[in-house]
C-alpha cells in the first residue's frame, strides 16, 4: 500500500504530498519540528514532545496549526494510515504561506501542518544499536538558540555528512574550550569511571532532549547517578562508556571518538542496560 501524508487538513500519497512555493518553512525555514518513536504500537514521549513542540513555536510566536487533541488524532490516523506498529511520526509546522519577507506576515496566515510516518524494522535498529557507532567531532558553529527544535538544520546537515565521509554515524559539536555539546541528531553522555552518567546541562546551548529526560528517569530507576556538567573531548575517549540519546535512536552506545577507541572499543553495559529498561520506563500512549 502507499504512504499517506497529512498536509493542511488532507491525507494523501505521500509521493504527491507538497507544500506551497512561499511556506515560509520552505523558502525561510521559518518552522519547527518534532519526531516520535512508535513502538509496539505505542507513540513513545508523545506528551513531552508535544510539550516541546509547543515551547518551540511560542518561542517563535507562531500558533498552533489546529487544537493539541486534534493534533494527536492526526498523529494517530497517519500511523493507521501507514500500518506503523515499530517506526516513527514526524510533525512540522511552519508559520504558513505569504509573500515573501523576512519579517511575519502582515495579514494573519494560518501556520501549516505536515505529519508523516514510516516503519522501521525494530531487528535492524537492535542489530544497529548492538555494533555501537563511531563518533566525530566537529567546531560549533550553529546560532545559540538550539534549544528551539527548529527545522534550520543546515550545520546538522553538514556535521551528518561530515560523519557519513568519514565512516562514522554520529558528529558532535564541540566549543572552542573543548567541551562537547550534542551530536548533529542526539545528547551526548557519557559514563565516568565510578559509573555517574554525565551530559551537557540542557540551557540554551543544547536541545532539551525528550529521550535525555526519560533517560534520566530510568537511571533513576536503576539506581546511576546523573551529573549535568560539561565535558571534554579528552575526557569522553577517556571515559568507561559514552552514547548518544534522541527518539530515533533511544540509547545507543559510542564505541570511538575521532578514531580512538572509547574503553575496549565495545558497547558497554551501562548503554545496554538503559536501552533494555527504556520503554518499560517511558511514557506510551497507544496509537489507537
Amino acid at each position: 500500500m502507499p504512504r499517506i501524508a497529512y498536509v493542511n487538513g488532507r491525507y494523501v500519497r505521500h509521493a504527491d504530498a507538497a507544500v506551497h512555493v512561499e511556506d515560509r518553512g520552505y523558502q525561510l525555514a521559518d518552522g519547527v519540528y518534532e519526531v516520535c518513536e512508535i513502538k509496539r504500537g505505542y507513540i513513545v514521549d508523545e506528551r513531552g514532545h508535544l510539550d516541546r513542540l509547543d515551547r518551540s513555536m511560542r518561542e517563535l510566536r507562531m500558533d498552533w496549526p489546529v487544537e493539541r487533541k486534534a493534533m494527536e488524532l492526526i498523529l494517530r490516523e497517519v500511523i493507521r494510515r501507514n500500518h506503523v506498529r515499530n517506526g516513527m511520526v514526524y510533525v512540522q509546522v511552519t508559520r504558513g504561506v505569504a509573500p515573501r519577507d523576512h519579517a511575519f506576515p502582515t495579514k494573519p496566515v494560518r501556520s501549516a501542518l505536515v505529519v508523516t510516518a514510516k516503519r522501521m524494522d525494530p531487528r535492524a535498529v537492535e542489530a544497529k544499536a548492538a555494533k555501537g557507532m563511531a563518533v566525530i567531532t566537529v567546531p560549533e558553529n550553529r546560532w545559540e538558540r538550539v534549544d528551539i527544535k527548529t527545522i534550520g538544520l543546515l550545520p546538522n546537515v553538514l556535521a551528518k555528512q561530515a560523519a557519513v565521509e568519514a565512516g562514522a554515524g554520529e558528529a558532535w559539536f564541540v566549543d572552542p574550550d573543548g567541551t562537547v555539546k550534542e551530536g548533529a541528531s542526539t545528547n551526548a553522555w557519557i559514563v565516568t569511571k565510578d559509573g555517574s552518567l554525565v551530559t551537557r546541562p540542557a540551557d540554551h546551548g543544547i536541545l532539551r532532549g525528550i529521550t535525555r529526560a526519560t533517560v534520566m528517569k530510568v537511571a533513576d530507576k536503576l539506581g546511576l547517578r546523573v551529573e549535568e556538567r560539561v565535558f571534554s573531548v579528552e575526557e569522553a575517549q577517556a571515559a568507561r562508556e559514552a552514547f548518544v540519546t534522541s527518539a530515533t535512536s533511544l540509547v545507543s552506545p559510542v564505541v570511538s571518538i575521532n578514531g580512538k577507541p572509547v574503553a575496549n572499543g565495545h558497547p558497554g553495559s551501562v548503554a545496554r542496560s538503559l536501552r533494555e529498561a527504556f520503554f518499560e520506563i517511558a511514557e506510551k500512549s497507544p496509537t489507537c
